[in-house]
């Protein structure tokens, strides 16, 4: 083999190995930009459905809070915070109707007052209040009461959940149908206790012009007055403990058989229609009063025996949620009060349990971090 073929072949093959390594180099270049393609598709189509998601939540959340600015001022800012005040009120009356006549107990406990401290977010207010009584040992040997809520407003609709237990420190406030010879009324008895936890449910007709928001959760003005219809459901599990051993002996021994029970359980589904109005007296002043009467369905147990149902008709009771407010907002700063009472009616043959229970409250706060679209205005 001549030098010049042999040159030739050695051209040849380090050729070859050249081009073999620059398919290489091609394909993993072409392989990195597939996987680099495939990457940046998967994160675009994130990012789209991310914002999509959004215009959506936000599409959402301006059809729900939708108003007639003529009436109502929109909330200029996402977020606010609140101290109030509260009392409540608590009323319990037991009731008996058999041949021997009509017999009847009630039951409260005297004011308490509590401090709370809440956070809202649009539509959602949280919040946690305490008896101030528990700090400095008031209560050391007495149940405590606790109340925890979550409530969240709309232009159109609002929810409230609730969970509430009362102490032990009730007295015997009114009684019938006892002949004694040492008056009880307002009598200490330790012997009483309740649970209520519950779901109120609600919708505004007239939401443009009517604004639930701005009587009770401060995040709009009603500019101009006006009223609306609503209606609503609602749901509640009541536990009540009654120990009638420790009622006074001369009270005890005359007791009628449907008020010997140590326990009383029902739940409660209701159907409400009622009206509420708000009234706007001075600039940036509102008062609000609504009244929502129910027609109620509860399923009970004493003693954990369940009621025999010898007709439904018969487990069908009335109840009544029934709101009142005043309040002062310029936006920034408000102010006000607010009265809530839920009335519950529950009624056998022969034995009737009406419960009342309600809070006061008088609270200030503030509303900050201004909403974007209205920051430059």
């Amino acid at each position: 083999m001549t030098n010049a073929r042999k040159i030739c072949l050695l051209l040849s093959f380090f050729l070859y190995i050249l081009n073999a390594s620059a398919q290489e180099e091609i394909k993993k270049d072409t392989t990195a930009q597939n996987s680099k393609g495939v990457l940046v598709n998967l994160t675009d189509g994130i990012a789209t459905t991310v914002r999509h998601t959004g215009r959506k939540i936000r599409k959402v959340g301006k059809e729900f809070n939708a108003v007639d600015t003529t009436f109502i001022s929109p909330n200029l800012y996402n977020l606010a915070f609140m101290l109030e005040h509260s009392s409540w009120y608590e009323y319990y009356r037991l009731g008996s109707n058999s041949n021997n006549g009509e017999q009847s107990i009630s039951f409260s406990p005297n004011a308490n007052f509590k401090l709370g401290v809440y956070f809202g977010w649009r539509w959602i207010f949280l919040g946690y209040s305490f008896d101030v009584k528990d700090i400095f040992g008031g209560h050391k040997n007495k149940a405590k009461k606790t109340e925890m809520a979550l409530n969240l407003y709309s232009s159109k609709f609002g929810v409230d959940l609730y969970w509430r237990k009362t102490g032990s420190d009730f007295k015997i406030r009114s009684y019938n149908g006892f002949q004694l010879n040492t008056p009880t009324k307002n009598m200490d008895f330790n012997g009483f206790q309740s649970k209520i936890k519950g779901l109120n449910a609600y919708w505004i007709f007239n939401y443009k012009r009517f604004s639930y928001p701005a009587a009770y959760s401060q995040s709009t003005n009603q500019r101009k007055s006006a009223g609306s219809l609503m209606a609503g459901f609602s749901y509640s599990q009541h536990n009540i403990s009654f120990d009638y051993d420790k009622l006074p002996t001369e009270m005890r021994d005359q007791l009628h058989n449907a008020l010997l029970f140590k326990k009383v359980k029902y739940s409660d589904y209701s159907l409400c229609l009622g009206y509420g109005y708000n009234w706007v007296f001075a600039k940036n002043w509102v008062s609000n009063l609504s009244l929502l009467p129910a027609i109620a369905y509860k399923k009970s147990k004493i003693n954990d025996t369940p009621q025999p149902h010898t007709h439904w008709i018969k487990d069908i009771n009335f109840d009544l949620i029934t709101r009142a407010s005043i309040v002062y907002n310029n936006s920034k700063y408000f102010a006000g009060a607010a009265l809530v009472m839920h009335t519950y009616d529950y009624r056998k043959e022969d034995f009737s349990l009406t419960n009342t229970f309600g809070t006061l409250r008088v609270y200030v706060g503030l509303n900050f971090w201004k909403k974007k679209e209205y920051r430059h205005k």
